[in-house]
C-alpha cells in the first residue's frame, strides 16, 4: 500500500467532495482554509491525480469522482465499526443459526425478553434452511427442525407444534366458514414446495380420516412465509405451524380452523458442538430459549 496517504490527509479529500469551497470544508474539519489546501495538494501529489478542478467552487476531476464514494465508504465503515465495538464492549456475541421463518415468527418477537434478563449477550442472527457445519465457525448454537438425531453434537428437545389450516377473515366472509374438514375441498387450499419437513394437505386430511388423490393448485409457494402471507391476503387456505402464526391468530388476521390434533412429525431442537453448552452465556441463552419453548409448547396443546 505504498500510495496510501495519512488519515487526515483523506479526511480532508472526504470532506472537501462535500462541499463548494475551501472555507466550508475548513470550517466542518475546524482547520484554515490553507491546510485544507495543502492536504489536498500533498493527496494530490502522492497520487499523481488532480482531484479538483480549482476555481470560484471545488469541482471533482473524473478521477476526484471516482475515487470519492471509496474514501467515503472507508470512513463511515470505520465509524459503524468502531460504534459497534464500543457497543459490545463488556458483552459476548453469541451467534445463533435458524430457519428464516422460525426466526422471523418465533424468535425474534421474543428476543426483547431475552435482552432484559441478559443485557450482558449480543446475539447474532443468521438464518439457513440448510445443515449447519460448526467446523466453519459460521455460528455457535443454532435451533433446527428435525427428528433430533444430531451424531457428535449436544441437542436438546425444544418444542413440536401443531398443524393445521388458517384462513383470513376476508375468505371466510366470502367463502362462508367450513363446517366439516371435507368442506376445505372447495376451498383454494395454498401448497409448499419442499422436502418432507413441510406440512403437507396430504397427511392433515389423512388424519381426520379423508382420503385425497389430487388437490386443486393454482399457485405453489416456495417457503413459508410467502404461504403465511397468501393467506393473510385471503388468496387461500394454509396449512400452519402453530409456532408461525401466533401473532397472526392472536390479533385476529388469521383464524384457525377446526380443532383437530395434529401434531408435527418433525420438532425443534437446540443444537451446538459438544462443550460448548456449559459456556457461561450459552447457558444462560440455553435456559432461556427452553423456558420460552416449554411455556409455547403449553400453549400449542
Amino acid at each position: 500500500m505504498r500510495d496510501l496517504p495519512p488519515t487526515a490527509t483523506l479526511r480532508a479529500f472526504e470532506v472537501a467532495t462535500r462541499h463548494a469551497t475551501f472555507t466550508s470544508a475548513s470550517e466542518e474539519l475546524h482547520v484554515t482554509q490553507s491546510a485544507v489546501s495543502h492536504q489536498l495538494k500533498h493527496l494530490e501529489d502522492i497520487w499523481g491525480l488532480q482531484l479538483f478542478q480549482r476555481g470560484k467552487s471545488l469541482t471533482l476531476t473524473p478521477a476526484g469522482a471516482a475515487l470519492a464514494p471509496i474514501v467515503r465508504e472507508f470512513f463511515m465503515n470505520l465509524e459503524a465499526t468502531l460504534s459497534d465495538l464500543r457497543e459490545q464492549k463488556g458483552r459476548v456475541r453469541l451467534k445463533v443459526s435458524t430457519t428464516y421463518s422460525f426466526a422471523l415468527k418465533w424468535l425474534l418477537p421474543r428476543l426483547p425478553n431475552l435482552s432484559q434478563l441478559h443485557p450482558e449477550i449480543l446475539i447474532t442472527l443468521e438464518t439457513s434452511d440448510t445443515a449447519i457445519k460448526f467446523s466453519t465457525a459460521e455460528s455457535d448454537v443454532a435451533i433446527r427442525l428435525g427428528n433430533g438425531n444430531y451424531p457428535g453434537l449436544h441437542s436438546e428437545f425444544m418444542l413440536r407444534e401443531q398443524i393445521f389450516p388458517v384462513a383470513s377473515p376476508d375468505l371466510l366472509h366470502r367463502f362462508g366458514s367450513p363446517q366439516e374438514p371435507a368442506e376445505l375441498l372447495r376451498y383454494p387450499l395454498l401448497t409448499r414446495d419442499g422436502a418432507d419437513l413441510v406440512p403437507k394437505w396430504e397427511a392433515w386430511f389423512q388424519q381426520v380420516g379423508i382420503g385425497i388423490s389430487t388437490l386443486k393448485e393454482n399457485v405453489r409457494f416456495a417457503d413459508t412465509n410467502m404461504t403465511i402471507e397468501a393467506a393473510l391476503l385471503g388468496q387461500g387456505i394454509a396449512l400452519a405451524r402453530s409456532g408461525h402464526v401466533e401473532a397472526q391468530i392472536r390479533d385476529g388476521r388469521l383464524v384457525r380452523l377446526f380443532d383437530v390434533p395434529f401434531a408435527s412429525p418433525v420438532a425443534y431442537y437446540f443444537v451446538c458442538p459438544k462443550g460448548i453448552e456449559s459456556q457461561p452465556h450459552v447457558v444462560s441463552f440455553r435456559e432461556w430459549l427452553l423456558k420460552e419453548s416449554s411455556e409455547a409448547q403449553q400453549s400449542y396443546r
